[in-house]
């Protein structure tokens, strides 16, 4: 009775102690990737959230093929960074549409390379996805508030045109996306999977890849 009593002891400490893991791994991973998309924004401007997209931070996402905890990290990080970017680009709260729909966008590209993690190459293809498919879908309102009258690098008005701006933002997103994950994301994740830290993550959750 009392070696039951001291293994249900142990269970409960051990899960303790896990969820303390998660909760910290969620926390560094939406610090890291808040900082990484600010530094972006500081150097590229509108490149990191604009029409053209190259948000470098979101070559992180590889972190999804190693741990759980990197769903809501880079969710939560995306957030943070998006409700920072409003005061940086005053797109007052036009803003909040990229908080809301581009960190939904993280949440279910992040979402898609978890479950595919054993399949690398096509687990990267989820952010690429996500944001490809729903950035466009409220580019339009967030760039008319911020002074774009048409489509960029034409004079096609934004007025009326909104089947061609989610065109041309399925287009640029996508591939701005594409290669951040597989110009930096891969090659990223197929150093961390060497590194004793990933290996000693993977080996407690039991995952291979």
């Amino acid at each position: 009775m009392s070696q039951n009593k001291n293994e249900a002891k142990d269970r409960a400490v051990k899960s303790r102690v896990g969820d303390a893991r998660y909760v910290a791994h969620v926390g560094v991973i939406a610090a890291a990737y808040a900082v990484c998309t600010l530094v972006t924004m500081m150097f590229l401007g509108s490149l990191a959230w604009g029409p053209i997209q190259f948000r470098v931070s979101e070559a992180l996402c590889v972190l999804a093929l190693f741990t759980p905890a990197a769903v809501p990290g880079l969710t939560l990080g995306c957030v943070i960074a998006n409700v920072a970017n409003i005061a940086i680009s005053g797109t007052g709260m036009l803003g909040m549409l990229d908080v809301v729909f581009g960190s939904l966008a993280t949440f279910a590209g992040a979402l898609f390379t978890w479950k595919m993690r054993r399949r690398p190459l096509v687990a990267l293809a989820g952010p690429v996805l996500a944001n490809a498919l729903i950035v466009p879908a409220y580019l339009p309102l967030l760039l008319q508030g911020i002074g774009f009258y048409t489509i960029p690098f034409t004079s096609i008005s934004l007025d009326g045109a909104y089947p061609l701006m989610y065109a041309f933002g399925l287009v640029t997103t996508g591939l701005g996306e594409a290669v951040i994950m597989y110009v930096l994301g891969y090659p990223l994740s197929r150093s961390l999977a060497k590194t004793p830290f990933v290996k000693r993550e993977l080996a407690q959750l039991g995952t291979t890849k």
